[in-house]
C-alpha cells in the first residue's frame, strides 16, 4: 500500500545572522522567529510524513508550547516521525521539497540539504528533491518578512530499510 502526504510550514523574519533550512545553517542577514530552530523545510517534511501516515501533524507530537522543545533542532524531530512511521509498519519512498524565499539564495546548499535528509529519512539521496523558488517579489515571501516550504511525501508499507 502507498499513501502520500502534504506539508507547508512558514516562519517571519526576526533577529540572527543565520537560518536552518533542511537540516543546513545557512548565513542570513536575519534569522527566523520559531519556538525550535525554525526549519520551514523538516517541519513541513515531518507534517507530510505524518499525514501520509495518518499519524497527525507536527504540532500534536512537538508542540510549541512544550519547554523540551524549545531552540530543538528540526533534525532530531525528524528523526523521531521516522522511527514512528516505522513503528506503524511505513517507509518512505520519496519526498519533494519546494522552499519559498526570496533570501537568502539557496541554489548552493541544495545538496547539502538533501544529504541531510536523506541521511535522517534513512533512505538514497536519490529519493530526496530539493527545489527552491521566489515569488517574484509578490506578498509576505517578496516582501522578505518570512520563508515558506512546501513538502510531499511517498510512503509504502513495509519494514523499515536503512
Amino acid at each position: 500500500m502507498m499513501r502520500i502526504g502534504h506539508g507547508y510550514d512558514v516562519h517571519a523574519f526576526g533577529e540572527g545572522d543565520s537560518v536552518v533550512l533542511g537540516g543546513v545553517q545557512i548565513p542570513c542577514e536575519r534569522g527566523l522567529i520559531a519556538h525550535s530552530d525554525g526549519d520551514v523545510v523538516l517541519h513541513a517534511l515531518c507534517d507530510a510524513l505524518l499525514g501520509a501516515a495518518g499519524l497527525g501533524d507536527i504540532g500534536r507530537h512537538f508542540p510549541d508550547t512544550d519547554p523540551a522543545f524549545s531552540d530543538a533542532d528540526s533534525r532530531v524531530l525528524l528523526r523521531a516521525v521516522v522511527d514512528q512511521l516505522h513503528e506503524a509498519g511505513w517507509t518512505v519512498g520519496n519526498v519533494d521539497l519546494t522552499v519559498i524565499a526570496q533570501t537568502p539564495r539557496l541554489s548552493e546548499h541544495i545538496a547539502e540539504m538533501r544529504e541531510h535528509i536523506a541521511s535522517d529519512l534513512r533512505v538514497a539521496v536519490g529519493s530526496v528533491n530539493v527545489k527552491a523558488t521566489t515569488t517574484e517579489k509578490l506578498g509576505f515571501v517578496g516582501r522578505e518578512e518570512g520563508i515558506a516550504s512546501h513538502a510531499m511525501a511517498l510512503l509504502t508499507s513495509g519494514s523499515a530499510s536503512a
